[in-house]
């Protein structure tokens, strides 16, 4: 959860940010939802955490089944 999806990718991407993505060396981005209430974002990350890896999976091959990086769009 970010209120600025652009830096925490670039962050990610670059490896400035310790935690699950540097240490899988995640770089790319293939999904994201926005909300306009942090509450209900953190609800929804909170939600998706507990989410097992096929469902994880498979919301993201139904909105990008290319699994396209996404970076190029947010970072226009």
């Amino acid at each position: 959860m970010t209120n600025d999806l652009v830096r925490r990718v670039y962050e990610h991407r670059e490896g400035l940010v310790s935690g699950y993505p540097k240490a899988r060396d995640i770089k790319r981005l293939v999904y994201f939802e926005q909300f306009g209430e942090i509450g209900m974002a953190i609800q929804r990350e909170t939600s998706l955490k507990r989410w097992y890896s096929r469902w994880k999976q498979d919301l993201i091959e139904q909105h990008n089944p290319e699994w396209r990086d996404l970076w190029d769009e947010i970072s226009k």
